[in-house]
């Protein structure tokens, strides 16, 4: 898949998906480092230096991982990416993905094409399920999981801690054959 391809289909009434670059880095750590500084949505503890996310990029490339990007106007609306689950060759056929977008871009239709484009890729390349890790207080992140198809799981009380308390994680999933 080259970065000019459009994976959704109608690029008039969805953004267009395409596959990052590390250029794109930038703007991707402008949408993530909000939500990393000001938000439970993820536990990790410092914002992502736009290096740090180009050798991101390249990596999940490298392991035939989709790193995927929703622009609009030629703006960066929103970014997805998936990986294996957990490390060893057992769970090669099990992932884990990850989308935000910018404030604006919400509520669009952005996440919904992004992940559809993740589950694709998925499949093509041979995965099985899809797993998405998300903070228990996020109801918005829940309801759209659920709307993608995605059920519970599981739930793991107090997974992780941010902003001086301890947070649930709710695993939700889907079997992607």
């Amino acid at each position: 898949m080259s970065p000019s391809d459009d994976l959704t289909g109608d690029a008039a009434a969805l953004p267009r998906i395409r596959t990052a670059t590390t250029d794109d880095a930038a703007a991707i750590a402008a949408i993530w480092n909000p939500i990393i500084r000001d938000t439970a949505i993820t536990f990790w503890p410092a914002e992502r230096p736009a290096a740090e996310i180009a050798a991101m990029i390249a990596a999940r490339q490298r392991d035939g991982h989709a790193f995927l990007v929703a622009e609009a106007d030629w703006r960066l609306l929103a970014f997805g990416t998936y990986a294996q689950f957990r490390s060893g060759a057992g769970y090669a056929r099990s992932l884990e993905h990850s989308i935000h977008a910018a404030p604006g871009a919400r509520g669009r239709g952005v996440g919904r094409a992004l992940l559809t484009a993740l589950e694709q890729h998925a499949r093509d390349a041979g995965g099985r399920i899809m797993i998405g890790a998300i903070t228990a207080s996020n109801a918005g992140s829940i309801a759209f999981h659920d709307r993608m198809g995605y059920g519970v799981w599981g739930r793991i009380p107090r997974a992780g801690w941010k902003f001086g308390q301890f947070h649930d994680l709710v695993l939700m999933g889907k079997d992607l054959g």
